[in-house]
């Protein structure tokens, strides 16, 4: 008997030595008690982009001599055609339909192609198949793509947002993204307010840019559209000469 107490009281004493020493060296997190920075890969790691087009009902309404609609699609055919096929990029519009009631309006939005490479024939073709009719719910929009749209890569990664009016759901996405940026330093958002007339929504979406450490655009014509996608994607332009022999 007390030789079983004596392998007992040994095997308490291994243990708790045992414990001590494995609640030394290991370390527990829990994710909904913690807010834990991603952090931001390496400039030689790739971006991930995602273009986020408005197609509310307002985009059809004249921009010179095309709607805001067919300017945007055209500069657009431009830029992509302009991107390597190793370009990471991807397509989410909002405003593409309606529905019979505020909520069903107000999550009108869908990530129509998925980030990946040699995407960039595709993005127009979705482009190209889909009609403005619908409200403006940018908040949404954004949440769906900061916590879904990059699935789980934990490099760089970029939105490009392209309206022409503020919110008009009952959100904001400046304070979405306020709060957003207190634990995420992974996602820029450079935001292009294609001919915005309302001060009120201009200040409302340049907020989204500068919160998000992006670059704010205002483009009042096509002109501007496309030197403000070529400053955002760092496009530049090749200039060939010619040798003229006199």
């Amino acid at each position: 008997m007390k030789k079983k107490l004596v392998f007992l009281l040994s095997f308490i004493l291994m243990f708790s030595a045992y414990r001590c020493y494995a609640d030394t060296n290991y370390t527990y997190t829990n994710p909904a008690d913690n807010k834990i920075k991603n952090t931001v890969a390496p400039e030689t790691d790739k971006e991930k982009i995602l273009f986020i087009v408005d197609f509310s009902n307002s985009m059809n309404e004249r921009l010179g001599h095309s709607t805001k609609l067919e300017t945007a699609l055209s500069t657009m055919k431009d830029i992509l055609s302009q991107l390597p096929k190793t370009a990471e990029v991807g397509l989410r519009v909002y405003g593409h339909r309606t529905g019979f009631t505020p909520k069903q309006s107000c999550s009108a939005s869908q990530l129509i192609s998925p980030i990946m490479t040699d995407n960039t024939a595709n993005i127009y073709s979705k482009l190209t198949s889909i009609n403005a009719v619908g409200w403006t719910p940018i908040t949404y929009s954004l949440k769906q793509a900061s916590f879904f749209d990059f699935g789980d890569y934990s490099g760089r990664k970029r939105i490009i947002l392209i309206s022409d009016g503020g919110e008009n759901c009952d959100e904001s996405p400046c304070d979405f993204v306020i709060e957003l940026m207190k634990y995420r330093d992974d996602i820029r958002i450079d935001v292009i307010a294609l001919a915005v007339g309302d001060e009120e929504a201009n200040n409302q979406l340049k907020c989204v840019a500068l919160v998000a450490s992006g670059k704010f655009y205002n483009a009042n014509t096509a002109a501007e559209l496309k030197k403000s996608l070529e400053d955002s994607l760092n496009l530049q332009k090749e200039v060939q000469g010619m040798i003229i022999n006199k």
